[in-house]
């Protein structure tokens, strides 16, 4: 009985907190701080509560860092599922593209400052626009919509374009319903549809001229 009152009272251990998410969160928190190039790898471990050791396990490095995030980020926006697939390509586009800066929101002056630091910060930038581009092709597959091939490629682009240009209204937009960001990015995607419309005609006009090409240069040949 003794035995079991004893057990009774013991408290249950919250379980461990993951090392890679609080690496993130350290990082962000540093990142809002200072500019990237001047955050060491010894401060995040010890922002994180984790050993250099740990952190080296986790991440190689900041860059490794800055992909867990964007995974993060990712997975926020795709856990809400598919967007409405009764509604047009543009509409779909225009609520997953939204849910992402919901999610970045947490993040706003972290990425505020990566943003101004990025403009001296050729490395830097080039790292944030890969990452913008990779991430279009999941908000293209989130509001269903092709993205393989060279078509893919190009609506990548053209998307992350006007991920750029709707990222720079929303890092100075700090009201709560996001007027002056939707406006943005309304535009911005009207713009691209147009565009892109014009890519796709273009993108199924090149392999017909390939073709004709081809007949051409056989037609000389055997004349």
């Amino acid at each position: 009985m003794a035995k079991a009152a004893r057990r009774s009272t013991r408290t249950t251990k919250a379980p461990a907190r993951d090392p890679r998410e609080a690496i993130i969160d350290a990082f962000l928190a540093l990142a809002a701080e200072r500019d990237v190039h001047c955050i060491g790898l010894d401060e995040i471990a010890e922002r994180a509560g984790v050993s250099l050791a740990e952190l080296r396990g986790c991440y190689a490095g900041k860059l490794g860092i800055l992909l867990g995030f964007a995974r993060r980020v990712d997975l926020a926006v795709l856990a809400e599922g598919p967007a409405d697939p009764e509604s047009e390509a543009r509409d779909r586009l225009f609520e997953v593209m939204m849910r992402r800066f919901d999610a970045l929101a947490p993040y706003k002056p972290a990425i505020r400052r990566m943003a101004r630091s990025a403009r001296c910060d050729p490395a830097l930038a080039a790292i944030l626009r890969r990452l913008a581009i990779r991430a279009q092709a999941w908000n293209l597959a989130a509001a269903g919509i092709s993205h393989g091939g060279l078509s893919g490629r190009v609506k990548s682009g053209g998307l992350a374009l006007v991920y750029g240009e709707t990222m720079r209204t929303w890092l100075g937009d700090d009201d709560p319903d996001l007027g002056r960001t939707m406006a943005t990015l309304d535009r911005a995607l009207r713009r691209g549809e147009r565009g892109m419309r014009m890519m796709s005609d273009l993108c199924s006009l090149l392999p017909r001229l390939a073709e004709s090409g081809r007949r051409g240069r056989a037609a000389a040949t055997t004349g």
